[in-house]
């Protein structure tokens, strides 16, 4: 194959713009060291590309999942549900014994209000009257 079109690569790859996206990602994986399935000819890694995809060297849906891979920068992982945590268990009498009457102060809601009106604010300083 001399030269290399489009057509010859359109009945594997039949969207053009899909042929020219997995053709430049195939063509920067050759430059960056991947190595090549076909003879080189002299030929530069572009057109090394495209003749890959049109001898069926590589298969265009590999290129193509390859391509989508490296663009995504937050690949989701597969993590195990969270365990359900158990409730606490109720105390027995044994241990409600140990532990004695134990008892809660409760306020009311006027002796709360009535314990924040007696606060007295903090006195202004000269950097807050700015």
């Amino acid at each position: 194959m001399a030269r290399v079109t489009v057509e010859d690569c359109i009945d594997k790859v039949e969207n053009r713009f899909e042929l020219v996206l997995i053709a430049s990602h195939r063509a920067r994986m050759i430059a960056a060291g991947a190595p090549i399935t076909i003879d080189r000819d002299k030929d530069k890694n572009a057109v090394v590309a495209l003749r890959e995809i049109a001898e069926a060297t590589l298969a265009p849906e590999d290129l193509k999942e390859d391509f989508i891979h490296s663009l995504q920068k937050h690949v989701e992982v597969d993590e195990p549900e969270a365990e359900v945590v158990p409730a606490i268990a109720p105390i027995d009498k044994a241990q409600s014994e140990a532990f004695g009457d134990v008892q809660f102060d409760r306020m009311t809601e006027e002796d709360l209000l009535r314990g924040l009106e007696g606060l007295v604010p903090p006195a202004e300083t000269e950097d807050d009257s700015d």
